[in-house]
């Protein structure tokens, strides 16, 4: 051979070798005896999501893999509370694992694998037990020509701080319509409500909402109320939580002949989120009567659908809410109902 096509060969073997070390070594073995490569993502006592080339991210169940060796480092949480960093091996017996770490190593079985995740990264479990905020502002503007003339416009935001065990949220919305010259909406509310989880299905909450209503003649109200919620509902993709409590409401008015609202009364409530991969569903209902007189009382309830867009975070929103105060200002209607499609801007 002569020394030119032996460099090659040469070059040829040890790039070979290059690409051999850099090609996933990672081997899962099931029971049925399928063997397959590629990197272990993720490990979390149910599921063993290997990522490969030839399909992407597969996920495998964790009760069918019989042998597990990983070649780069993993942290590894034991199904007893012992987190070790190092490699994965199935040395004696199917079904038995060995973490080998600097310090030294564990023989166990790989049901007792609870979690794993990369070097230098969070433990999942303590991240989903943090409380994180998320974010969304939605507004849509409506027109009209012709017979009439109309222009509306709407905004909204929302500020949540969630963890397994309470929810923290903070919202503010605007309305204002204009109809041939004369404001046909013009109403404005911002307001907290804090939910805790306390055990199971059981929680307590606290919430407070104010604002006015110009068009009802509303200079300003406000609705504070305390109370128990329970999970009528609860699964991975529906959750239905009813509320009762005591409320206090107040409303003072434009007119300064009409008497002035100041009551203790009751909160009632129903919240309702059902989301899908593709959608989402929000239904809200609250009842708020007074004890000084029940035939007052304040029923308001939103419903709508939400659609995700391509463009990463914005979604369209689809719905209906409906305001009505049974006892309202002089020559002012009890039901207001608004149909609404909205731009919505979601972050974290």
């Amino acid at each position: 051979m002569n020394p030119t096509n032996l460099a090659k060969t040469l070059c040829a073997l040890l790039a070979g070798a290059g690409l051999a070390t850099a090609l996933p070594a990672d081997v899962i073995g099931t029971k049925n005896g399928s063997r397959l490569s590629g990197r272990v993502v993720r490990i979390d006592g149910t599921h063993v999501v290997l990522a490969t080339d030839f399909a992407g991210e597969i996920k495998i169940k964790q009760g069918e893999v019989e042998s597990i060796t990983t070649d780069a480092p993993l942290n590894v949480r034991l199904a007893g509370g012992t987190v070790l960093e190092g490699t994965i091996s199935t040395p004696g017996a199917p079904g038995g694992v060995h973490v080998a770490g600097r310090d030294g190593g564990i023989s166990t079985t790989v049901d007792r694998l609870a979690m794993t995740w990369a070097p230098g990264a969070n433990d999942p479990a303590v991240d989903a037990l943090r409380r994180k905020w998320a974010y969304e502002a939605a507004a849509d503007i409506t027109g009209k020509t012709g017979n009439s003339e109309q222009l509306g416009m709407a905004l909204q935001f929302r500020a949540t701080l969630a963890s397994p065990s309470d929810t923290l949220q903070f919202f503010t919305a605007y309305e204002r319509q204009v109809t041939d010259d004369e404001k046909s909406a013009d109403q404005f509310k911002a307001g907290i409500d804090y939910q805790n989880n306390f055990a199971g299905r059981y929680s307590w909450y606290v919430r407070d909402e104010g604002g006015f209503d110009r068009v009802k003649d509303i200079a300003l109200y406000n609705v504070a109320a305390a109370g128990a919620g329970y999970d009528i509902l609860k699964t991975k993709v529906d959750t239905l939580t009813g509320r009762a409590g005591l409320s206090y409401r107040y409303e003072t008015y434009g007119d300064p002949l009409a008497e002035d609202l100041d009551s203790l009364g009751l909160d009632i409530g129903l919240n309702n989120q059902f989301t899908m991969k593709t959608w989402s569903m929000t239904n809200r209902v609250s009842y708020v009567p007074t004890f000084a007189d029940f035939t007052n009382y304040r029923l308001y309830h939103e419903s709508y659908i939400e659609l995700p867009l391509k463009a990463g975070w914005w979604r369209i929103r689809l719905g209906v809410s409906n305001d009505y105060n049974s006892k309202p200002p002089a020559a002012r209607e009890r039901l207001d109902t608004t149909y609404f499609t909205r731009m919505v801007l979601n972050w974290k």
